[in-house]
């Protein structure tokens, strides 16, 4: 039975998310969720996921790669999904209902806390680790979640100028704005945190983790319904909105040159099946020791 946990322990980063980025997000679900559709579907055939296994979804999100791994183990198998941000959450509570996915559990609490049991074969988490306050804390909160011999799979962003889909409109947005202030509030080390592979490699090792693995996966990604949609999804979110958002007054002086500087820009990318641009992630497998 879907059922809904919780243990708060929110640090700032975590507050920032529930206050100003769940709103945003709950907005742009559609881009957020299905704009990423050709990325997971390079990914989810090759995780190492098999009928009948126990599955942790870190960063679940709105919930959908946490159902579509517990459609993966089946009845059963079992998942959990955990995210800082109860209002996801009630998506997946939804979503998972409605589809009669009964084999998964949602848990707010922050992952780095969180008092796993080494029972579950699989951890997944895809676009979240990023965040982590911790990285190396939350890698081996992770690994304490698998079994011996249990396999961690996370996908991760490479660089901004890997993934035009965010760097191309922060470029745009720099025309006309100046850079986030030190004193900026921010969601954690943010999407291109782990876009190092060495220093990934190297967390991972000091976390804990053996036999480790990077797979680039080049995907295109949806940005925008219309290119109406898209040029205010980039003022809403990533690295173009959190200009956009930290400049205040200015940014509201001059919008509507930005607005029309990225119509410009982004146009070139419209299809009639909305704006695509390029995105280009890691895959990361590692192990946990037998």
């Amino acid at each position: 039975m879907t059922m809904a946990e919780t243990a708060p322990q929110n640090t700032e980063f975590v507050d920032f998310w529930n206050e100003i980025l769940v709103p945003k997000f709950i907005s742009y679900r559609h881009i957020l969720v299905g704009g990423l559709t050709h990325h997971s579907a390079k990914i989810f055939p090759k995780l190492d996921v098999h009928e009948g296994d126990s599955v942790v979804d870190v960063g679940c999100g709105f919930g959908d790669t946490a159902i579509q791994l517990a459609e993966l183990v089946g009845p059963a198998g079992s998942v959990t999904g955990i995210d800082c941000c109860d209002a996801f959450l009630e998506y997946g509570r939804k979503d998972a209902a409605a589809g009669g996915v009964d084999n998964i559990r949602f848990v707010e609490a922050d992952v780095q806390a969180y008092p796993f049991e080494p029972v579950h074969d699989f951890c997944f988490s895809r676009f979240g680790t990023q965040f982590f306050e911790n990285p190396v804390a939350g890698l081996k909160a992770m690994r304490s979640s698998l079994k011996p011999g249990g396999t961690m799979t996370m996908i991760v962003w490479r660089t901004v100028a890997d993934n035009p889909w965010l760097g191309l409109p922060k470029e745009i947005v720099a025309q006309f704005l100046p850079p986030p202030g030190e004193d900026g509030r921010t969601c954690g080390p943010g999407p291109f945190s782990m876009a190092d592979q060495e220093m990934v490699t190297k967390q991972l090792e000091i976390a804990g983790y053996t036999d480790i693995d990077f797979e680039r996966v080049d995907a295109p990604l949806m940005v925008g319904n219309s290119l109406e949609d898209a040029v205010a999804f980039q003022l809403a979110l990533g690295p173009a909105g959190e200009v956009y958002r930290e400049a205040g007054q200015l940014a509201i002086d001059r919008h509507d040159e930005i607005e029309a500087a990225l119509c410009a820009e982004l146009g070139k990318y419209e299809t009639p099946d909305g704006v695509f641009l390029e995105s280009s992630s890691w895959v990361v497998s590692a192990r946990n020791p037998a």
